[in-house]
Formats: structure tokens, sequence, C-alpha cells
């Protein structure tokens, strides 16, 4: 099935002029970003429209985009009791210059979100990520040969993965951290993509967390921010020649630390990746301190007080950052036109990209898609 993207009066307020997009430049410097709205995925079985996930299964199998899975609440957020539902519905995109089209809509055997993607040259890796209890623990590789979804199951892995992270090279794949059986973990891996052997990493040096963000970079595998009771802003490195793990420069606009909790990142050579979104900082520890210690009436004025707050009003990380494994440095490559998500897909094809949902404030998802285009 191809599906027609519906486009709204954003697209003409956050389009630039006519552009030719630039392959993912093999040395960054400070790019250019034009973005532009491309319309929304159609909506999951069952349901009248598609309202944004966050948590979304990602990546790309050559020209094709694979997306889905995530979590929303249907019927109303937090306030309003709402339960979260996570789907099984995944999407094959393709993109063209024109943007995106929609080549198919399949269901995975079990909802899935909130587990880790990795792209390699044969596939999405997809790792845990499900309320099913099989689904928490399996490996599947996704492909998209001739826009259709294809899936296979491999080995599982010995334990529940969610909000993990992972990044591949040379056909290694090196992931961690997150929820394992339900618990922060600073447990790290290899997984051998020829054979699935899971091999045990030296422990993560930093706090236990979630929802951090990483990619392999100048020889070694970069994790930086993520969460649990408060937000961190910390960097680590783990070099595979030296088998240790190392600080590095801790996210930072012009010196001032910046969480990308919830962020996602995307490899653009090398040695550089892009990140887009993180919650803010001190808001997410104020929220959290709050929803923890607060009882009874006190509790419900500030759920009724933060959940109803605007997405401006929480500060999410509108930045777009480039961090340089080579230089240690991190810089702002300008500022998002829309607002900042979290738990989005974040991933580059034909040289174009593309932020797919995600959600936008606590409970709110965006069905939104957009892509932005490096200009020469």
């Amino acid at each position: 099935m191809t599906h027609s993207f519906r486009h709204t009066a954003l697209a003409a307020l956050i389009a630039l002029a006519p552009l030719t997009a630039a392959a993912a430049p093999a040395e960054v410097g400070t790019p250019a970003i034009a973005w532009q709205s491309v319309g929304t995925l159609s909506p999951a079985a069952g349901y009248a429209e598609n309202i944004g996930v966050a948590g979304l299964v990602q990546g790309t199998f050559g020209d094709y985009i694979i997306v889905g899975g995530g979590a929303n609440f249907p019927a109303g957020g937090p306030l309003t009791g709402g339960a979260k539902v996570t789907y099984p519905d995944v999407y094959v995109l393709r993109a063209t210059p024109a943007g995106l089209t929609e080549t198919d809509h399949a269901q995975m055997p079990y909802p899935v979100g909130y587990g880790v993607s990795v792209t390699t040259p044969d596939g999405v890796l997809y790792f845990g990520g499900s309320t099913d209890e099989t689904g928490a623990r399996a490996v599947t590789r996704l492909t998209a040969p001739n826009g259709k979804l294809h899936t296979e199951t491999l080995p599982a892995l010995p334990f529940a993965l969610q909000n993990g992270v992972a990044a591949y090279d040379k056909d290694t794949v090196y992931l961690g951290g997150g929820k394992q059986d339900g618990v922060l973990s600073k447990k790290f891996y290899t997984y051998d993509i020829k054979t699935g052997t899971l091999t045990s990493l030296p422990d993560f040096p930093g706090e236990a967390r979630e929802q951090s963000v990483a990619e392999f970079l100048g020889g070694r595998f970069c994790v930086f921010s993520g969460g649990a009771n408060v937000a961190y802003t910390d960097g680590y490195a783990y070099d595979p020649k030296a088998q240790t793990w190392t600080s590095v420069a801790a996210p930072n606009v012009n010196g001032t630390p910046v969480s990308l909790l919830g962020a996602r990142a995307v490899r653009l050579n090398a040695d550089e990746m892009l990140v887009v979104g993180g919650f803010n900082r001190e808001i997410y520890d104020w929220a959290v301190s709050n929803l923890n210690t607060l009882q009874g009436e006190e509790k419900d004025a500030f759920r009724a007080h933060y959940f109803t707050m605007s997405p401006e009003d929480y500060h999410w990380n509108r930045e777009i950052l480039v961090y340089n494994a080579k230089a240690d440095a991190w810089r702002s490559v300008g500022q998002l036109p829309f607002p900042a998500p979290c738990g989005e897909a974040l991933v580059i094809a034909r040289g174009a990209l593309f932020s797919i949902s995600g959600e936008v404030k606590p409970g709110v998802r965006s069905p939104r898609l957009y892509r932005g285009l490096f200009v020469k």
C-alpha cells in the first residue's frame, strides 16, 4: 500500500526556499539544516487517526526507513488515568526527493517500543523493548526488500532490555545500559551479528541510567547523558582496544551543560554524531522529586499543574547538537523550528535527516514527520 502524506500550513511556515539536499557530510563543520514538515504516518490498526508515539523502532535499509511501534495515551494522559498503549505497527517509508512515501504498514507479533534499535549493513536490529514477555528479550532483524517489511527472529537475549543504547561497528553491536530485567543496569556487551554471541564488557563507570544517546565514533563507543531519578549530563567512551571506559566531554552549549535524556542521535561520519531533543535537567529533576515525595492533595495539585503546562514551559532542548569525537567537543548547529521531541525516531536517508513523531510534553505525542536538508 502506498500512502500519500498529508500536509498542513506548518510546512509553509518552516520550509525554506528551494534547496538541494547534500549527503550526510564527511566533515560537517557547521551545517545549515533547513526543515520541512512532510506529513504523518497512517493510523495504527484499529484507530481512525495517528496521534504520534514515542519510543519507536527505527533504522534504515537502503533508501527505506523502517519505523514504528512506540507508545502513547489514546484515551487521555496521566491526569485522566488513560492507559499507555504500545503498538505492533511498523511502517516502511521510502525517502524520495519530494519527501517520504509509505510503502508498507505491517504488524509485529507483539507490541514493540522503548527497545534498542541499530542499523547494520544487513538490516535494522531491534533488541528487547516490548510489553510482551517473549518480545522483551527478543532480537529481531528488520529489512525492507522492495519496500515490504520482512522480519527475522534471532536468538534471544538472556535478559529483558528496555531504554538502553546501542551502536554498530564492524560486525559488532555495542549495547547495554537501560533496564535489564526491569532494573537499571551498568552492564554493557558486544553482540556479534554473525554468530549472535553476547560478550560482557567492563561495567559502565557512571551511574546506572536509561534513555541515553550513543554512537560509535572515532574508534570508540560513546555514551552520553540519560537519567534515573535525576538527569545526567556526563559522557563516557569505551575503547575496544584498551578495553576501558574513559570520561569524554559532557554535552553542552557554549559551556552550559545540556541534558540529552530522551534525545535521539544519528551518526554523520566516522567522528561525528548529531543529536535532537532532550529533557531539561532542572525541570526533570524538580518534577521527579515532587512526584516521588509529595503526598495527598499537595501531590494532586502538583500533578494538575505539571501535566497541564504548555510544551514550551518544559524547556526541552531545541539546540541541534553535534559531537566531534576527534576534537572531543560539542557545538550547536542551530535550533529546531518545531517543538523539541523526545523519544522520536531520528535517521538519515538519501542524504536527508528525518525526525519522526516523538513526545512533545509528558503524555503528549506528535504525529508529525520532519525532513531536514543539509544545505550545500
